[in-house]
C-alpha cells in the first residue's frame, strides 16, 4: 500500500462515472499487484482487450442511468420491457426472495440445492461485491463479460424504445433486471432465483409471478422508503406474494409476521414458517463452518456442513431448504424428503463472498457486508462464536444513509478498536463525521480515523499485530458492500 497506490489512481482517472462503477474498472489490475486472483465467483476484469473495452463501455451505459439509491416507485417501465421483450420472465418458474438481511446468502444456498437436484438455474442477486457481471448467474457461476455485454446489446434498442415512451428512463436496476430475465429465457433455464433490490410490490423484479415467494428476516432498513416499523416494511416486502404460491417465512417480528400471514390469505397462499414447519433442529461449529441437522416440510436432514459461519447462516440454510422442498412439492404433492446425500453435497460446495469471508492470515482479516443494526448483531454473535480472537479490531465504513449509530452500538462490545474509513461511492459517510459518532460510542481512547481505505486496512493490521504473531488478534471489514468489495480488491483472497 504504497503512496502511489494503483487503486486510488484507477478510481481518481474515473471522475466522470458513478464511483461505484469506477471500483470495478480497479479489479484485476490491483488483484494481480496483490498477488491473489478472486474466486471464480468473484470474476476479474477480462484479461482480453477488446472483451474488457467492450464491458467498459456497457458499463459506462449503465452509469448514465438512476443509480440504484435514485427511485420512482412503480413497475410501469420495466413491464413496459418486457412486454417488448415478449414477457422472457413468464418463460420459466422462479423462487423469489425478500427480507432484510441474508437474501443473497439463502439465494446462492437456493441455487446449490435446484443444482444438485440437476436443473439448470439463473441468479439474479444485487449488490455485487466486485463486479457487475456477479448479479447475473447461470448454473452458478456469473455469466462471462462476453455474454454480459452481448446481452446488454441484444436488448439496447427495446431499451432505448422504452426510454422513448416513459416520462422517466429506465433505471440501472431496472436495465439489469430485464438483461437477467431476457439471459435466462435465452439460457434457457429450468428455474430462476431472483432477489428483490428494494422492498417488494414496487421493485422492478416484481414482474416475475414466483411459483415459491421467500422472506428473510425482516428488519428497519431503508425506513425512508419502506416504512418506519417492521408491519409497515412488509407490506411492501409482501408485495411478492402472488396468488396460490407457497410463502416460506423466515421468524419475524410479531407485526411483521401478521401482516405476511394476512397477504398469504388474501391471495390463498401456503405458508410454512420457521419453528412450526422447519427449522434447525440443531447446529456445532465445525472447521471452517458448521454441521447442521435440519427440519425440512418432509422430514429431517442430519450431518449437513455448512462452509459458512454463524447462526443466522444455518437459519438462512433452513429457509433455502425448506424454498427449494416447496418448489418440489414436498409436503404437498409428496411426502418423502428430498435425497439428504444431494442436499449434503449441494450446501458444502456454497460459498458467500463477503459474508465472513477469510482472505488473509496472520493476522486473520475477515470480510463481511453488514450494513444495518440487525445485520452487525448477527455478525457480532457469529464472530465471536466462530473465532477466538484475542483482540479483534474493526474497520469501519459505511453509507450515510443507514443507521450507523445502531450499527457501531451492535459492534462495540466485540470491538477492542474501530478504525473508521469510508469508500469511494458518493453515498459513503465522511469519515470524519464518521469517527465523531464512533467516538460517542466507543470512546476517544478506542477509535482512529483513516480516511483513506488502504491505510485504514494497514492501520488495522497493525493494531491486531501487536499483541504478536501468535497472540490471536483479527480485523473485521464491515459496514457496506461496497468497502468490503474495495477491501477485498486491495487484500486479494487467500
Amino acid at each position: 500500500m504504497s503512496e502511489s497506490d494503483p487503486f486510488d489512481e484507477i478510481i481518481a482517472a474515473e471522475t466522470d462515472r458513478d464511483p461505484d462503477l469506477a471500483v470495478i474498472e480497479a479489479g484485476s489490475r490491483t488483484l494481480r499487484t496483490q498477488g491473489g486472483p478472486p474466486q471464480a465467483d468473484v470474476p476479474a476484469r477480462p484479461e482480453d482487450p477488446e472483451v474488457d473495452e467492450a464491458l467498459r463501455e456497457v458499463e459506462a451505459d449503465l452509469a448514465t442511468r438512476w443509480g440504484e439509491t435514485k427511485l420512482e416507485p412503480s413497475v410501469s417501465r420495466i413491464a413496459a420491457l418486457m412486454d417488448v421483450l415478449g414477457e422472457p420472465q413468464r418463460s420459466y418458474p422462479s423462487i423469489h426472495i425478500t427480507g432484510t438481511n441474508g437474501k443473497t446468502s439463502t439465494a446462492r444456498m437456493i441455487e446449490s440445492l435446484l443444482g444438485a437436484f440437476e436443473l439448470r438455474t439463473g441468479r439474479y442477486t444485487s449488490p455485487h461485491v466486485q463486479s457487475v457481471t456477479e448479479r447475473i448467474s447461470l448454473d452458478g457461476a456469473p455469466v462471462s463479460a462476453e455474454r454480459f455485454v452481448e446481452t446488454y446489446r441484444d436488448i439496447k434498442p427495446y431499451i432505448e424504445m422504452v426510454d422513448a415512451s416513459q416520462e422517466y428512463r429506465l433505471s440501472f436496476f431496472e436495465v439489469l433486471t430485464g438483461m437477467a430475465y431476457a439471459a435466462f429465457a435465452d439460457a434457457p433455464v429450468d428455474v430462476a432465483v431472483v432477489e428483490v433490490g428494494m422492498g417488494g410490490s414496487w421493485d422492478a423484479t416484481n414482474v416475475i409471478d414466483g411459483d415459491v415467494a421467500v422472506v428473510t428476516p425482516i428488519d428497519l432498513d431503508h425506513t425512508d422508503r419502506l416504512g418506519s416499523t417492521p408491519g409497515e416494511i412488509a407490506g411492501e416486502k409482501s408485495g411478492i406474494i402472488k396468488q396460490g404460491a407457497t410463502v416460506i417465512m423466515a421468524q419475524q417480528p410479531v407485526d411483521a409476521a401478521q401482516v405476511l400471514l394476512k397477504k398469504a390469505v388474501e391471495t390463498d397462499a401456503t405458508v410454512a414458517r420457521e419453528g412450526l414447519e422447519f427449522g434447525v433442529v440443531s447446529r456445532q461449529v465445525a472447521v471452517g463452518g458448521q454441521l447442521l441437522t435440519l427440519r425440512g416440510l418432509g422430514g429431517e436432514y442430519t450431518d449437513v456442513y455448512l462452509p459458512l459461519y454463524g447462526a443466522h447462516q444455518a437459519h438462512n440454510a433452513a429457509v433455502a431448504l425448506a424454498a427449494v422442498e416447496a418448489f418440489f412439492g414436498v409436503g404437498a404433492q409428496r411426502a418423502e424428503p428430498l435425497d439428504v446425500d444431494a442436499v449434503r453435497k449441494a450446501f458444502a460446495s456454497v460459498s458467500s463472498p463477503g459474508r465472513l469471508e477469510i482472505v488473509r492470515r496472520s493476522p486473520t482479516v475477515v470480510l463481511d457486508a453488514a450494513h444495518n443494526p440487525a445485520g452487525a448483531r448477527v455478525t457480532a454473535e457469529a464472530v465471536q462464536e466462530a473465532f477466538d480472537f484475542s483482540r479483534l479490531i474493526g474497520v469501519v465504513g459505511a453509507s450515510g444513509d443507514k443507521n450507523v449509530r445502531g450499527l457501531l452500538e451492535a459492534f462495540e462490545p466485540v470491538f477492542a478498536e474501530v478504525v473508521v474509513t469510508q469508500n469511494s461511492s458518493h453515498r459513503a459517510m465522511d469519515a470524519d463525521e464518521l469517527a465523531g459518532i464512533a467516538v460517542e460510542v466507543f470512546g476517544e481512547d478506542r477509535v482512529q480515523v483513516e480516511p483513506r481505505l488502504p491505510d485504514a486496512l494497514e492501520a488495522a493490521i497493525t493494531l491486531a499485530e501487536e499483541e504478536g504473531e501468535f497472540a490471536g488478534g483479527g480485523v473485521l471489514v464491515t459496514g457496506s458492500v461496497i468497502t468490503v468489495g474495495e477491501a477485498r480488491l486491495l487484500l486479494g483472497k487467500g
